[in-house]
């Protein structure tokens, strides 16, 4: 009798026996080569949506591969467990951060149970745990001894409404996103790494970073932001001094006719004090530092500025330059002072326009007709040939720039210099829930740090929270009142915690050993596990955490604890899970409960249309709750649906179709095993000499092709798509060949057994519940997670190969060998990429390309 699948029954009960057995729990081999798979660990918000469970299938399946492959995998799974949404919950729900971080991390924990994902629990950790922040304490104190940590004054965003500094995520549109009140920036002091420290290394190292997507490099260097250029004085005019300007095109210093200082920058105010401008200059700079840092340089942002009453001097041509204020320059960049030549800028051609700036011409084009100032209609921003330059003049933009660079240093006028956009880190939060700062203030001592046996410093549990004023440390005095350690007379802890990017800089160290309680990990074991072979995370941290996490790594290489620089071997950086949502003509993005059951809007009555798809989040009420799924259809079907809609790479578009897709697909594979139950007892593993059938060839050569293409997608590119299509593929066929296999043929059940097994093993780290059942029903006793992933046998599939003639616009120009079962984008995949036919198309278009299969490929060109 057929048995019915049940996906609630099969995965509970896999589930426990894993957990019996242990199954994925891991330690030291020395004699077997280690993997370290690693998905970013979430913050315990309370539940998991879909973009987790996306993310820990890709992770749980190359950790299942990579086990059956003969390597010693580590998986491990912890918590992000710090952080300011806990502490708004706290005061939203009046319970305290500590409880709603607990049981958040108990229900996701179960969440993550029920889909079956293969971690290591004993090795979970908890950021907010005594035991984890203590050594990040530990190193906070060694980097202070060797000036890496720091404190100093800088500008945060300030409301004053709630007496609080707010993270840029909570300033909207210039706003307090608690109590709408302006922000505005205000000095406080605070503590720094000194990242910058590693800036040339981290920028350096990133073209070794071979594993990683070239767009997530990209922005890492982008984000370091070298520039080479140089730094010029500009006297004042009206008393000594000068202002430097770092510029990565000297060579059009000549052609600077006025400054443009950052609103911030110290000598705005300072010049303007006692000129008429001083009021007007205070207004506009309290106005623009309420603007959006980001959007003050954006292209379409109106450029606004005002002249500061003083005047300052070109170097070079002894010009008197007026001296404006603009909020398109900001204070992190360079020197937050501008030179500003509008005939070879774009913003600052903008600007003098609007203000009635003289310009002068020191580029021209090679070959293109001669610049005016008087008829250009926009910046001329390329290299050319310098005119009006003086002794410059006639020499190329590269060599003037060396030129000039050289002249200045020469006069005392200036230097040739590198430029960083990086900044260091700062690391002070005015927030409770985070790690304590290891710091003791003494009004005879100074700044005392806390000696290393008296850590950790412990957060209280006995704290009010309000979301008004400073840090809520500082309102408990069982915290803040302490004794000096060098002196011993009364003195006042630190009250700001640490960025919670500190705990995730090297919590993949500390899942190495993470009870280890005599230093931040065992050595010995980092060393045999570090560093992480494949991480996999969201784009969204491509630049600060993977950064901060690069810095930490070499502060602990450079104090000994680590011998390796890198943390992240390979980065896979997986799409968002995006959903279709509706629009009203009229009143634009509607929430589910605003449509209508007639497909109206229930505003305005007006017709709805589809729109784009949009990233889930709660906001939008548009979140797919996983447990709802795996309820309904089993965890087997939503992973198997999450690896199969699309590359990793790719944004996954929700689609309740292709789930239902998923399931019938479970359904079909279970019903061919069922039919086959005690197979693996029954018949015969197959061998070269069984005289096959044709049908049975095919099938034989088919399951070896399902190997190799499944291993090397998963291998090389982690594409499970193309990988799970193949097996589906073989699965069809297997029905196929069945209703054309004659009764009594003493080979077939013997490749059946081949094909089907082969089937199951591959699907096993993606779909691993269903395929431990079918395995079992197949007649094994043993765990299909242990099984060794199967080899394709080359004699089988080598002899399938045909050759192609390539014709471009219907003329022969190459042939090529090429699997005869090899799908059509997979041919069209290997023409284009020959290189002959490369070296024939030179760059031209490709417009249409016809196949005959098993024949020839025409390009039309």
């Amino acid at each position: 009798m057929t048995r019915r699948y049940d996906p609630q029954i099969i995965e509970n009960k896999w589930q426990k026996i894993w957990d019996d057995k242990k199954l994925f729990q891991t330690t030291e081999e020395p004699q077997k080569q280690k993997y370290y798979v690693l998905e970013m660990f979430p913050y315990p918000s309370g539940k998991i949506h879909m973009g987790h469970v996306r993310n820990y299938s890709i992770g749980d399946v190359v950790a299942r591969y990579k086990r059956m492959r003969g390597f010693n995998v580590i998986h491990p799974m912890g918590w992000d467990a710090f952080g300011m949404p806990a502490e708004n919950a706290a005061i939203q729900h009046r319970v305290h951060p500590a409880k709603w971080t607990t049981d958040n991390i108990a229900a996701m924990k179960n969440q993550l149970g029920r889909l079956g994902f293969s971690y290591d629990w004993e090795r979970e950790l908890s950021t907010c745990d005594p035991s984890y922040y203590r050594w990040e304490q530990w190193l906070f104190l060694k980097m202070y001894e060797k000036g890496l940590a720091y404190k100093k004054t800088s500008s945060v965003n300030w409301c004053e409404k709630c007496q609080t500094v707010l993270a840029n995520e909570q300033v909207e549109a210039g706003r307090c996103w608690r109590c709408s009140e302006e922000v505005i920036q205000k000095e406080m002091e605070g503590w720094f790494f000194k990242i910058t420290a590693y800036t040339e290394e981290l920028l350096d190292y990133c073209d070794k970073l071979h594993g990683w997507p070239e767009r997530v490099v990209t922005m890492q260097k982008n984000w370091i932001g070298r520039s080479l250029g140089a730094i010029i004085h500009f006297p004042l005019w009206e008393k000594d001094g000068f202002i430097p300007v770092f510029t990565t095109r000297q060579d059009t210093v000549f052609g600077a006719t006025f400054m443009t200082l950052a609103p911030e920058h110290p000598l705005t105010l300072e010049l303007s004090r006692g000129k008429p401008q001083e009021r007007d200059v205070k207004e506009f700079v309290e106005r623009i530092k309420k603007q959006d840092r980001a959007k003050r340089t954006a292209e379409d942002y109106e450029k606004e500025g005002l002249f500061i009453g003083a005047y300052c001097r070109n170097p070079l041509t002894g010009m008197k330059m007026p001296i404006f204020a603009g909020n398109f320059v900001l204070m992190e960049y360079g020197t937050g002072a501008v030179m500003a030549v509008p005939t070879h800028d774009q913003r600052d051609f903008y600007f003098a326009k609007k203000f009635d700036l003289p310009l002068v011409v020191v580029i021209q084009p090679e070959g293109q007709p001669e610049l005016s100032a008087e008829t250009m209609a926009e910046a001329y921003t390329g290299e050319g040939i310098l005119v009006n330059s003086r002794l410059f003049n006639g020499m190329s933009s590269m060599p003037a720039r060396e030129a000039i660079a050289a002249y200045l240093e020469e006069k005392n006028l200036g230097k040739k210099a590198i430029n960083y956009r990086l900044r260091d880190w700062g690391i002070s939060r005015q927030r409770y829930w985070g790690a304590p700062i290891p710091i003791v203030y003494c009004e005879k001592c100074g700044t005392v740090p806390v000696p290393e046996k008296d850590l950790p410093v412990v957060l209280p549990h006995d704290v009010k929270l309000t979301g008004m004023g400073t840090s809520p440390l500082a309102d408990v005095p069982a915290f803040v009142n302490t004794l000096c350690p060098l002196c011993g007379k009364p003195a006042k802890r630190e009250t700001d915690t640490m960025d919670t990017f500190v705990e995730s800089s090297w919590y993949f160290d500390r899942f190495c050993s993470p009870n280890e309680n005599q230093g931040m990990f065992d050595r010995e074991k980092v060393k045999y596990w570090m560093p992480v072979d494949q991480y996999i995370g969201g784009i969204e941290h491509a630049i600060l955490h993977l950064l901060y996490s690069r810095f930490y790594t070499r502060v602990l290489r450079d104090f000994g604890l680590v011998d390796f620089a890198e943390p992240f071997t390979n980065l896979l950086t997986q799409g968002m899970v995006v959903k279709e949502t509706q629009f009203c003509v009229r009143d634009g993005f509607l929430f589910p409960e605003e449509v209508g059951d007639n497909g109206v809007c229930r505003k305005c009555g007006g017709p709805i249309q589809v729109g784009r798809t949009e990233k889930m989040s709660k906001s939008k009420k548009n979140v797919v709750e996983p447990d709802a799924l795996v309820q309904k259809y089993g965890a087997d079907t939503v992973r198997l649906f999450c690896l199969f809609a699309s590359p990793p790479e790719k944004d996954l578009e929700w689609n309740e179709q292709g789930v239902e897709g998923a399931a019938r697909f479970l359904n079909r594979i279970w019903r061919l095993v069922d039919e086959r139950a005690g197979i693996s007892r029954e018949a015969e593993w197959p061998c070269p000499e069984w005289d096959l059938s044709e049908n049975l060839r095919a099938l034989r050569r088919k399951t070896h092709m399902t190997i190799r293409k499944v291993t090397e997608d998963i291998d090389n590119r982690f594409h499970f798509n193309t990988a799970i299509s193949a097996v589906m593929e073989l699965v069809n066929l297997l029905y196929q060949v069945e209703e054309k296999t004659k009764d009594g043929d003493p080979f077939a059940r013997g490749v059946m057994r081949e094909a089907v097994e082969s089937a199951v093993i591959l699907l096993s780290p993606i779909i691993p519940h269903i395929c431990e059942e079918m395995w079992e029903m197949l007649g094994h006793s043993d765990s299909v997670s242990r099984v060794s992933w199967p080899e394709y046998d080359t004699e089988i599939i080598k002899d399938e190969e045909v050759l192609m003639v390539i014709q471009v616009n219907g003329k022969l120009r190459g042939r090529i060998m090429i699997e005869a079962y090899a799908s059509e984008e997979e041919v069209k995949e290997a023409v284009l990429a020959n290189q002959r036919i490369q070296e024939f198309l030179q760059g031209q278009i490709v417009k249409k390309i016809v196949l005959v299969p098993k024949k020839l490929v025409n390009l039309v060109v």
